[in-house]
């Protein structure tokens, strides 16, 4: 279901209706990922260093909300001040958050769930105002949906690393897929387009404004980097041979020991996986996933090529030459279903590379929504006109050089935080995410 155009105001009633359909969608997400799957001691244990305990992650979607839909929106009085220090996630980081005294399951279950019932109280008297930015087409509900699912791929990025018996009921297989016919990259001829947005009411501070950027030509992977390519580089010992590494990424070789993507294991002469508490054959046709941004970089060196800009990768998935407009999804604009794109949980993988020809872009780029989250070669920053809105934690203060931009969401990423503009970050040393690339090459005019 999409919430709202992006390119013009809709009727208020009925997108009402929606925000609350899906605020009640992603509660019943966050809890089949904790209380209704997990046991108490499962729940407040931190599985890795990397990660929260899960019960902190279930906290603290609700104190978000409280603080922005009751609170900023709808000035009500607070419900427990005394625990915003325990889930603001600048005061704590990860690896201390198991020592606090947070809320236990029954509790934080029972907190969100007020917090919920209060917000449903509010909602139908609240008026989306433009004078109001917070409630101007309802942005600050979309916010907070867009931050409680981006919660739910961290909680399920903690139970890929936790150990013991699978906890999540198995999902269908993705399609299968023909790439016989699909040329390995497609060319993107040189020109303008127009990066970001101005219109779409519910997105970021980091996705605007709409600015427009002028590329030489380039060529671009039609699909994410499959498994089956990746172990040749694997298996070529690219990882004990420097030439293929930039200095940080040679340092963290080195330091980390890493000889293959998260979760593989060699056995025999073949890999697996592990996968949600199972073992089992890599499946050489699907993206790679679990690469960080140093490897990613490594195998595009090594296969003669590189990770293409952010501003490279949003243009081959978002623009369209032929009418010079910016589509919302490289399809065009219409939500994405199962014939479009791994989205939603729908499965727990990824789908092999060359699905969803119905999701191609105007170019031909295959899965550049879904899948697999990708790295691109370019740093966090905000655009040229960037205003922080509605908070500086969001976005500005990770602009650097710090973080490296992923684009383009992966098969955990809900479809309601997954559009053509939409921008992720994180260290390059991250392997914990749902994460793989696809290559890029300059054009070079003979």
């Amino acid at each position: 279901m999409d919430l709202i155009p992006p390119d013009g105001r809709t009727d208020e009633a009925a997108l009402k209706e929606r925000i609350a359909a899906e605020l009640e969608a992603v509660r019943r997400r966050s809890f089949g990922l904790t209380t209704e799957v997990l046991d108490h001691e499962e729940l407040t244990v931190q599985h890795s260093p990397l990660m929260s305990p899960l019960v902190w992650d279930l906290a603290h979607v609700g104190n978000y909300e409280e603080l922005w839909l009751l609170r900023a929106a709808a000035g009500i009085e607070a419900m427990r001040p005394e625990i915003d220090d325990l889930y603001d996630a600048f005061e704590h980081p990860r690896t201390e958050r198991v020592q606090l005294p947070l809320l236990p399951p029954d509790e934080a279950r029972s907190y969100i769930s007020t917090v919920r019932s209060k917000v449903f109280d509010t909602l139908d008297r609240l008026r989306f105002s433009p004078d109001k930015p917070l409630l101007d087409d309802g942005f600050v509900f979309g916010m907070v949906i867009q931050h409680e699912h981006q919660h739910d791929e961290t909680m399920l990025a903690t139970h890929q690393l936790r150990r013991g018996n699978a906890a999540l009921a198995p999902r269908p297989a993705p399609p299968a897929a023909d790439a016989s016919n699909l040329p390995a990259e497609v060319l993107v001829e040189a020109g303008p387009f127009v990066m970001g947005t101005s219109v779409d009411p519910w997105a970021y501070d980091n996705e605007r404004p709409a600015h427009n950027v002028d590329l030489p030509a380039y060529w671009i992977d039609t699909t994410p980097v499959s498994n089956r390519s990746y172990l040749a580089f694997v298996e070529s010992a690219a990882y004990d041979d420097p030439r293929w590494w930039s200095p940080d990424g040679w340092d963290w070789r080195c330091r980390s020991g890493k000889r293959a993507p998260g979760f593989w294991q060699r056995e025999g002469g073949g890999w697996l996986r592990r996968r949600f508490g199972s073992v089992e054959p890599v499946p050489m046709d699907e993206p790679v996933q679990h690469v960080c941004w140093y490897e990613a970089d490594a195998y595009a060196r090594w296969a003669g090529k590189r990770l293409p800009t952010e501003a490279e990768w949003e243009k081959a998935a978002g623009w369209d030459p032929a009418t010079g407009t910016h589509r919302r999804y490289p399809w065009g604009n219409d939500p994405p279903t199962a014939s479009h794109a791994n989205l939603g949980e729908r499965h727990h993988q990824p789908a092999p590379a060359a699905a969803y020809p119905d999701g191609a872009s105007a170019y031909g780029v295959r899965q550049m929504l879904g899948d697999v989250w990708e790295w691109t070669s370019t740093d966090f920053r905000g655009y040229p006109g960037f205003t922080a809105f509605p908070y500086l934690e969001y976005s500005e203060v990770f602009f650097g050089a710090d973080h490296k931009v992923l684009r383009g969401g992966s098969w955990a990423t809900h479809p309601v935080a997954c559009r053509t503009t939409f921008r992720n970050w994180d260290f390059p040393i991250r392997r914990q995410i749902f994460a793989g690339f696809r290559c890029a090459r300059d054009a070079h005019v003979a």
